[in-house]
């Protein structure tokens, strides 16, 4: 601690006083206060400051502290015998003041203590209320601040806007933490300077997440714009994303439940670049509230196998007639109360909560267990394809799992063959490689699903471990209006053959489809044009009828 005082008489005997707790340092006057204080910025708790000085005056050094960002957070209690400065004192910054002469010591320790110990708490306080980074209020202090806003100043209406970085932690993982912590910093400051123009508050949460409570926006598209502008101009070399979900003021709605919304309404536009905002409306209502349903409801139909698996036959279209070569496993969601749910509704939202493994489980067991079952119903072994999530490849004993379930079931590992979709070699692919490789050593075969629709550079597609290329049905779907489908399939299938994998086009619907893909070389084919999914009693008619032609 700092005692400034002139006289050295008053320095001894608040040196005396304050000496067993403190390490205590000494100025003559204003001047040499200031060069103590810049000399143990780091480490002064308190200033004890007389106001009547020569050279430079108390009040003097008060003005200076007061201005310096630095300074203004160390207390400071003034000495002084003028009962008129008291006042002025405080409202220049002073924390409190001790009159001369120095005849309670108790009092002045009880008083310096109180003032180092609300200054702590305050310095805690601030901490815990904002976030270094960015400098924004973290998630506690911000919903405190909301609440207060709500209740106290109904009158302005306030929206909540949910801001997110999209693949952040890709963003981190290729430049490295500290850019991407300059990227949050760059956010920070841009809501920082649109606050400075409007009513509300802002906080940063989990990473790369930014809640705005301001009030109501005429265009909330500029405002991402201007958000993603900023973000633009922080490298060439790099592409940063932003979206933003956002719910408009409702009377009776609390900011939690308001900030929800927008969070759902911003995940709504994950991964969607040419509309990155997206306003919360009563269908998103419907649509989140049947979500929370089926996550609710997921282990109880597990357990109860509502979940049911459906078999899409594949036929080698290079023999004639085509010839019953394998399946894909698909999965299908019969609830008791909502009736069947078709994939589309469950397996996006499974995907972005990490409970897609749960359903992927269940259907490598019931394929596994389906294929020993026909094998000994019928002699032969008809491979199934089934799908491997990016939570599978990356979760943890995932070959170990695999072998577990081909050896309980009596398998050959080529039996069950692996589906993973081509998007997914774009995320972490080293890891994501090095599993494949250590699955194909075993001998399970591996597809790469939906190719065509992902990233991949040919470059990076002549090193993936693949076996079979599956081309995405968007492009078989316009296969007979489309020049450049049929341009794109004709050098899908020659990429196959150059790597020799097997190609399967999925989606086949009609005659004219199939005879062009079976003169350009496909090898395998999926689609309605020979079944839709079925259910393995039905599939067996496929079975039967497949051996009975054999037999002619």
């Amino acid at each position: 601690m700092l005692v400034v005082d002139d006289q050295e008489i008053n320095r001894d005997v608040l040196g005396v006083i304050l000496e067993d707790d403190y390490e205590v340092i000494y100025a003559e006057n204003g001047r040499e206060a200031l060069s103590q204080i810049e000399t143990h910025l780091e480490d002064l708790s308190l200033v004890m400051l007389d106001l009547i000085m020569p050279v430079m005056n108390g009040f003097e050094v008060l003005e200076t502290m007061k201005s310096d960002e630095r300074m203004r957070e160390i207390p400071v209690i003034v000495l002084t015998a003028e009962k008129s400065a008291e006042l002025k004192a405080l409202q220049m910054g002073a924390s409190d003041f001790i009159t001369k002469p120095f005849d309670q010591h108790e009092v002045i320790v009880a008083r310096v203590t109180r003032i180092i110990e609300l200054n702590e708490g305050k310095h805690l306080i601030s901490a815990a209320e904002h976030d270094k980074l960015t400098e924004l209020y973290s998630r506690n202090f911000f919903f405190e601040y909301a609440n207060r806003l709500y209740t106290y100043h109904p009158e302005l209406h306030l929206d909540a806007v949910s801001l997110n970085i999209e693949q952040f932690h890709s963003i981190n993982a290729i430049n490295g933490r500290e850019f991407g912590n300059e990227v949050l910093r760059i956010i920070g400051g841009e809501i920082r300077a649109f606050l400075a123009e409007t009513e509300g508050i802002a906080g940063r949460f989990d990473g790369d997440r930014f809640a705005i409570y301001c009030v109501g926006q005429p265009d909330y598209g500029a405002l991402h714009d201007r958000f993603q502008r900023k973000v633009d101009g922080i490298s060439p070399n790099v592409s940063i994303r932003l979206r933003m979900g956002v719910k408009p003021y409702a009377e009776g709605m609390d900011p939690v439940t308001l900030f929800d919304c927008a969070r759902t309404a911003c995940n709504m536009v994950r991964g969607d670049y040419q509309h990155p905002v997206k306003i919360y409306n009563d269908e998103m209502r419907t649509r989140e509230l049947l979500d929370r349903r089926l996550v609710n409801d997921l282990h109880t139909a597990v357990e109860n196998r509502q979940l049911k698996v459906y078999f899409q036959p594949k036929y080698d279209i290079q023999c004639d007639p085509p010839r019953l070569s394998s399946a894909e496993a698909l999965i299908r969601w019969v609830h008791p109360e909502l009736g069947m749910i078709s994939p589309g509704s469950f397996i996006p939202l499974l995907e972005g909560n990490g409970l897609i493994s749960v359903v992927d489980n269940y259907v490598w067991e019931e394929a596994a267990r389906q294929i020993a079952e026909w094998k000994k119903k019928y002699g032969m072994t008809l491979p199934v394809s089934v799908n491997l999530s990016r939570a599978d490849v990356f979760g943890l004993g995932l070959v170990e799992k695999l072998k577990k379930l081909i050896t309980d079931q009596g398998l050959e590992y080529r039996d069950l063959k692996l589906e993973v979709t081509e998007s997914a070699y774009t995320d972490n692919a080293k890891l994501l490689m090095d599993v494949i490789t250590a699955l194909r050593e075993l001998g399970f075969q591996i597809e790469m699903d939906d190719f065509g629709s992902g990233y991949s550079s040919l470059n990076m597609l002549s090193s993936m471990p693949i076996d079979v290329l599956k081309i995405d049905m968007k492009f078989i779907r316009n296969l007979e209006k489309s020049e450049t489908d049929r341009r794109l399939v004709d050098l899908i299938i020659d990429i196959a053959k150059y790597l020799r994998v097997t190609v399967v086009a999925e989606g086949v619907e009609t005659k004219e489809q199939l005879e062009f893909l079976k003169n350009e070389g496909c090898d395998l084919v999926q689609g309605y044009y020979f079944s839709r999914p079925v259910p393995p009693e039905e599939f067996e008619k496929l079975i039967v009828r497949e051996l009975q032609t054999e037999r002619r």
